[in-house]
């Protein structure tokens, strides 16, 4: 998703969290129970859509398989939606309802492993999104036409906002299918390749067809007067459908603005392999709110715009479609490679921002990318830990995205090989595919492959609200007629280390190991002016003491 750029919303954010008290709503939401001890295969929605009430009327098939003997079945939907049935192998259940969880009752007890499935009919108004894509829900909205234009964000408050689902991020289903019926003249786009069309008289139901494992939340329709036009790129796999939907009076500025696309591909896939999702094909779908990732079907709303809203966020002179790229990079990270709990978002926002950089560094050169990396810096604010609490359905901090990008950067920086670090983001790609990950996983795959512990550096900057500390005391020494260096980190993590470069007074740089206890070394500089620390590969804070005990 779309990061939030203002420093003040950041610390809105911040008072809020540290005031919360979690719930047993929460509990239910975020935890895994034994009712949902239960692996989704397969889900089949068919919803119909009234754009004059702002009704939905629905049901989704849940193919399901249990990891054990399974009494009761919590499906997740939200409270202000009517239950109307739910039918199990053609008979009722019965079912009770607490916050926005709905516990189906069977009538004799579910074999583990044994494929399964039950039929949730529901109806009501979905929650209207007050400031989408942030503040989820239904986007009612109409385009310059005065046609209905209507769409989906749900990141964060979740899928069961508006649909029955486990809503988890753990579980993905294999496949599925989303049949949306909207009013005649009117085109749905939803994730995956649409493979029928059928006229209901006064609606027509488009049906569109996943071949991947999705996640809840990039579960979406966009329901519009579209204009299609469509193009194929050559990539790692062969040809890559490339299809766009966007507003008739903009179809003339997507054509030119959407050029983007083929050139972002080639540097993700030189970076991170293959689009994850060829069967599916690529789409950027025009919406009435900023963007979102939803897979395969990208929503767009910069307004054929360069950087964010028009907005230099960068300061390198930004002339890209910053929602085309950040929302693009969320097809491998977030999409391909999702998280297993939303405490671990960094997994998906930090890695997204990063391939941003990335993208620079392909299209222009490392020094532009580093500027990019530096630039965002400003936006930080340090006051709580980049992963949140477990099992509540609680993100961490906003700082995930460019905080995670500095924590990329730097680490690219320790490993100081970028051969090998290049081939450790790409099998993160790889070996992770289409899976849920921890940020635990995520760790030891990066530690293990670059042959340095690193775990410490982890703990720091995704644990931890504050960056470490860099100090130093500068003194000439007379005796040996050189500048003496002392220098420590000071970091919440016991025992923290991690190199850092500082210049040798040579015109290059030295390479240190500071650890949190103290150590000296002679610099060859010819005045203490010369002396400069490398806080452009690291972000770091430092501090000048005269005297280092």
């Amino acid at each position: 998703m779309v990061r939030i750029i203002f420093a003040a919303c950041f610390a809105f954010i911040f008072q809020c969290a540290t005031a919360q008290q979690y719930t047993h709503a929460d509990t239910l939401r975020g935890s895994l129970s034994p009712a949902r001890d239960y692996d989704v295969k397969y889900y089949d929605l068919n919803i119909d859509i009234d754009t004059a009430s702002k009704q939905v009327k629905g049901a989704v098939l849940i193919s399901f398989s249990p990891n054990r003997s399974l009494s009761m079945m919590q499906v997740d939907l939200a409270a202000n939606l009517t239950v109307d049935s739910i039918l199990w192998r053609g008979q009722s259940l019965s079912f009770t309802r607490e916050a926005d969880a709905v516990f189906c009752q069977f009538k004799t007890a579910l074999a583990s492993g044994k494929l399964d499935s039950i039929r949730f009919h529901y109806s009501g108004k979905p929650a209207i999104a007050a400031r989408p894509p942030w503040d989820g829900g239904f986007v009612w909205s109409r385009d310059a036409q005065g046609n209905p234009w209507i769409a989906v964000a749900c990141e964060g408050m979740g899928a069961s906002t508006w649909w029955p689902c486990k809503d988890h991020l753990s579980d993905e289903p294999d496949s599925m299918m989303i049949r949306v019926a909207v009013p005649k003249g009117l085109t749905d786009v939803s994730n995956g390749r649409l493979v029928a069309t059928v006229d209901m008289g006064d609606k027509t139901r488009f049906d569109w067809f996943v071949s991947y494992p999705i996640n809840s939340y990039n579960v979406t329709f966009n329901i519009g007067k579209y204009e299609h036009f469509s193009d194929q790129y050559q990539g790692a796999k062969g040809l890559l459908d490339l299809d766009y939907y966007v507003m008739p009076y903009n179809l003339d500025k997507a054509k030119k603005q959407f050029e983007q696309v083929k050139p972002m591909m080639a540097c993700y896939e030189q970076y991170f392999g293959p689009y994850p999702f060829w069967r599916d094909g690529y789409k950027l779908v025009e919406t009435p709110y900023l963007g979102m990732e939803h897979q395969s079907a990208v929503a767009y709303g910069n307004k054929y715009l360069s950087g964010y809203s028009g907005w230099d966020i960068s300061r390198i002179g930004m002339d890209f479609d910053y929602i085309i790229i950040h929302e693009t990079g969320h097809e491998w990270w977030g999409n391909n490679v999702s998280c297993k709990d939303i405490a671990d978002l960094w997994v998906h926002e930090g890695f997204c921002t990063y391939s941003e950089a990335l993208y620079v560094e392909c299209m222009y050169d490392k020094a532009t990318a580093l500027r990019y990396v530096n630039a965002r810096q400003a936006s930080i604010d340090n006051k709580e830990p980049i992963i949140g609490p477990y099992g509540v359905n609680k993100e961490g901090a906003g700082d995930m995205y460019d905080k995670g990008m500095q924590l990329l950067n730097t680490l690219r920086s320790v490993v100081d090989n970028d051969e090998l670090w290049f081939a450790i983001i790409k099998g993160i790609q790889t070996d992770f595919a289409l899976q849920t990950v921890t940020t635990q996983q995520i760790e030891q795959y990066i530690i293990k492959k670059s042959g340095k512990d690193l775990s410490k550096i982890f703990d720091q900057y995704l644990r931890h609200a504050a960056i470490p500390m860099f100090e130093y005391a500068l003194k000439y020494d007379k005796k040996n007629k050189q500048w003496a260096l002392s220098y420590r980190w000071k970091a919440d993590v016991s025992g923290f280390n991690m190199p850092i470069r500082v210049s040798d007074g040579k015109g290059g740089w030295t390479l240190l190991k500071p650890t949190t206890n103290t150590q000296t070394i002679l610099l060859p500089l010819l005045d203490a002016s010369e002396f400069q620390i490398d806080t452009a590969h690291y972000y770091i804070l430092t501090k000048s003491l005269k005297k280092l005990k």
